[in-house]
């Protein structure tokens, strides 16, 4: 979670007219039920109601039911950070979300920041009824009043438990169950159980690293080690820590993923999320050798390229050891200033992620769950293109493109760029693609529509670098009226960012000087209600 200073906080305020929070906060209520805000609110990525969201929080599957519980201010569209909740949202298949009333509320020991929920199915804690399967919420207490004191122990780790099933929510009586070490930024439990060690342990950002608790009970915590100093990105705070082991793919091999949210710092400014692989024996986490050199010369291993992918955890108790990550689908550059009102942000689609190894280097490749096909309701198969220059792919314009799912190879690259343009007949555009001459994919977003709210939204073009010449390339494109998803070969570069245009994109083509051959396009429409 991440939390500003609140000097910063009053500017952001001050700079939407905020002098007086509760007059700005009225106007644009009043506001919210204009043209803009159903232009931008997304047809299928989760967007609150009402109010702020940021990170994703508590993630967990139980009785054919998913959790998302998330940071929420839901009586403003800008973060009270002293009146934070966790909001919740279910779904049934990760795809459609139906938002539920807040789940956790700030109180008198502090606002509820981010952190993560378990299915306690042995009653480790105790909290069961003997008929009811506990599930705990583990969240960081936020103190306000000690942090406007300049004291530097503000932030302490707590538990609440459900009974039935996430719906409500008792706060545990002996809170903190972790108190502050004297950390400035000590937050964002992830937990998980360790069935090796049958031990919980709690993945907790500490400034610039990670520290690795152990519980028997989830309510008296034992420092185990740290991780992090001198290794992989650090232009900012290590937060939303998450560590998992999984099987690299098509093999019965376990490894270890830990995943680390950063901010800033990230590739292209702000918010973003590194990873790194290795092993965990219980009580440390290592990186594995052959990584570690892959870290050398790639200097850090992203998550995703794109600017709008921050805060990404993955979802507990999930079926079949499945690994399912969401984010936050904004960045803390210019999160407070995008042009909506009543409510800000979303999330991502949630991806399920796999490890893999090409010759001496793991990736984390992510792409969309596999549900989401079954809201496909109409598919167009596109003819092959090839040819110079700028070429019109015309079956873009037979669906809507603020909800589609858009899959195309491009073989036989040269020495050459390639750029992709979504248009609309206002001129607005965004173009993305592959520059095979200094090998990387790129997205520029600097004539999408509305993007004077910030000098920080369009101010550069995004890059995310290839491993050298590329041959030929796979695209999977998720298009939700103000987001774009581009996973590149089967997610193994993955570019997340949203805009704000004036009218929807109605066309798709395609550009390059030495040619291009475009096949296998299949454009699909999504209906999701």
């Amino acid at each position: 979670m991440k939390h500003l200073p609140l000097a910063f906080y009053s500017a952001i305020l001050l700079s939407i007219g905020g002098c007086k929070p509760a007059v700005a906060q009225t106007t644009a209520t009043t506001v919210s039920t204009s043209a803009e805000e159903q232009m931008y609110r997304p047809n299928f990525h989760f967007s609150p109601k009402k109010g702020w969201m940021n990170d994703p929080n508590g993630l967990f599957y139980l009785n054919g039911t998913y959790h998302l519980f998330f940071q929420h201010t839901p009586f403003q569209s800008v973060p009270d950070f002293g009146k934070m909740h966790w909001g919740h949202a279910i779904s049934k298949d990760l795809v459609k979300w139906e938002e539920l009333t807040p789940a956790l509320a700030y109180d008198e020991k502090g606002a509820i920041f981010s952190g993560s929920a378990v299915v306690d199915k042995d009653n480790t804690s105790g909290f069961g009824d003997g008929k009811n399967v506990p599930v705990v919420a583990i969240f960081t207490y936020h103190d306000m009043k000690k942090e406007k004191a300049g004291e530097i122990d503000a932030q302490s780790q707590a538990i609440a438990y459900s009974l039935d099933n996430g719906k409500t929510w008792t706060k545990y009586s002996n809170n903190p169950v972790l108190k502050n070490p004297g950390i400035k930024d000590f937050r964002d439990p992830k937990v998980f159980w360790d069935a090796k060690r049958k031990q919980w342990v709690m993945g907790l950002a500490a400034q610039d690293r990670q520290h690795f608790y152990t519980s028997k009970n989830l309510k008296d915590w034992t420092f185990l080690s740290e991780f992090g100093k001198d290794v992989g990105g650090h232009g900012g705070v290590w937060e939303c820590p998450d560590l998992f082991p999984i099987k690299l793919d098509g093999t019965n091999e376990e490894k270890w993923v830990l995943i680390v949210n950063i901010n800033p710092g990230g590739p292209n400014g702000g918010s973003a999320a590194q990873y790194f692989v290795g092993d965990f024996d219980g009580k440390t986490f290592k990186m594995d050798d052959v990584f570690a050199k892959q870290l050398e010369k790639q200097k850090i291993a992203w998550l995703d390229w794109g600017r709008d992918n921050y805060a990404s955890v993955t979802f507990n108790n999930v079926p079949d050891d499945k690994r399912i990550i969401i984010g936050w689908m904004s960045n803390w550059e210019y999160a407070l200033q995008v042009p909506t009102n009543a409510w800000r942000s979303a999330a991502t689609i949630a991806r399920e992620v796999k490890l893999i190894k090409k010759g001496n280097e793991y990736t984390l490749v992510s792409n969309p769950v596999k549900e989401v096909n079954k809201y496909v309701s109409k598919t167009i198969k596109g003819k092959n293109l090839k040819g110079k220059g700028k070429l019109s792919i015309p079956e873009a314009g037979k669906i809507d493109l603020t909800k589609a799912i858009v899959n195309f190879n491009v073989k036989n690259l040269k020495t050459d760029t390639y750029t992709f343009t979504l248009s609309n007949a206002l001129g607005e555009s965004l173009t993305f693609g592959l520059n095979n001459s200094e090998h990387y994919l790129f997205l520029d977003r600097s004539k999408s529509g509305k993007t004077d709210f910030s000098d920080k939204f369009a101010s550069t073009i995004t890059k995310a670098a290839l491993d050298g010449n590329q041959k030929e390339g796979a695209f999977k494109i998720i298009l939700d009226k103000t987001s774009i998803e581009i996973f590149y070969n089967n997610g193994e570069k993955v570019i997340t960012e949203i805009f704000f245009t004036n009218q929807p994109f109605t066309s798709l083509s395609v550009s390059s000087n030495e040619g291009i051959e475009l096949s296998n396009l299949v454009l699909n429409q999504l209906n999701i209600n």
